[in-house]
């Protein structure tokens, strides 16, 4: 286990960068030309961010993400 210490700044700074790769993500799941295997592992990093952003971001936050991947999910 590893601990961080990072400021309000920082905090927002992993929210946003994590808020455009989980939205990318959601996109490209939605896009017909990509291959099955291909968003299979498009998944997996997105539940690896989703674990990641759960820990900076707001309960508020993390609802907008977790509607949009069962979504998504359901769609591959």
């Amino acid at each position: 286990m590893f601990g961080l210490l990072i400021n309000e700044k920082e905090v927002k700074e992993m929210e946003y960068l994590i808020k455009r790769e989980l939205d990318e993500i959601l996109f490209d799941l939605n896009d017909e030309r990509i291959d099955h295997i291909v968003k299979k592992a498009m998944e997996e990093r997105y539940k690896i961010l989703f674990a990641l952003f759960r820990r900076v971001a707001s309960q508020q936050e993390c609802m907008k993400y977790i509607l949009n991947v069962k979504r998504s999910f359901k769609k591959s």
